[in-house]
C-alpha cells in the first residue's frame, strides 16, 4: 500500500499591472494555483489585465515590494480566450442583458461577474472564436477583446 497522497494544489492571489494610457497603472490580482518555480495556472479570468486567460500557466516571481507573485509572461497558454462586456442594465430575467448572456452560454461560454453589468466571458477552446465575436457585434453588445487582443486577433483574419 503506498503512503503518497495526491498533491494538495494551492491557490494563491498573482498580481498583474496594467498599464494605462497616461502610463501609470492599475493593479489586478488573480487566483493561480503555485505549481513551483514561480510557475502558476490562473483560475479566473482576468476583469481588467490583457494576453491572459483562466488556465493560462504564468511566470511570476514573488515581489518582495509588493508582497505578491508578480506576472512577468506566460509560459503557455490554456487555449481559452477572453472578452469582456459591459451592460447598460444588470441581467435580470427576460431583459436583453440576460438574454446575451443566456446565447453566450448556448455557444459554450462560461463568464464571471465583476459587477452586475460588467461580465467577463471565457471562451473554451472548443468554442469558434469569431463565432462569439459575431454573435457580440450581430447584438450591438458593448463588448471588447482582452485575449487575443484586438490586434491580435485582426492578425489572424
Amino acid at each position: 500500500m503506498s503512503d503518497e497522497r495526491p498533491v494538495e494544489r494551492r491557490l494563491t492571489k498573482v498580481l498583474f499591472r496594467v498599464p494605462e494610457s497616461d502610463g501609470s497603472a492599475n493593479v489586478e490580482t488573480l487566483w493561480a494555483f503555485d505549481l513551483g518555480d514561480d510557475r502558476y495556472e490562473l483560475d479566473n479570468c482576468p476583469f481588467y489585465a490583457y494576453g491572459v486567460s483562466c488556465g493560462d500557466i504564468i511566470f511570476a516571481p514573488h515581489d518582495e515590494t509588493e508582497g505578491f507573485p508578480t506576472f512577468q509572461s506566460v509560459v503557455s497558454k490554456s487555449g481559452n480566450r477572453t472578452v469582456r462586456v459591459i451592460f447598460e442594465q444588470p441581467g435580470a430575467e427576460g431583459n436583453e442583458s440576460n438574454a446575451l448572456l443566456e446565447g453566450l452560454a448556448g455557444l459554450g461560454c462560461d463568464f464571471e461577474r465583476a459587477t452586475s453589468t460588467y461580465i467577463v466571458v471565457n471562451i473554451p477552446p472548443r468554442v469558434d472564436l469569431g463565432i462569439v465575436v459575431s454573435y457580440l457585434i450581430e447584438r450591438k453588445a458593448e463588448w471588447e477583446h482582452a485575449d487575443p487582443t484586438y490586434n491580435e486577433f485582426r492578425a489572424t483574419q
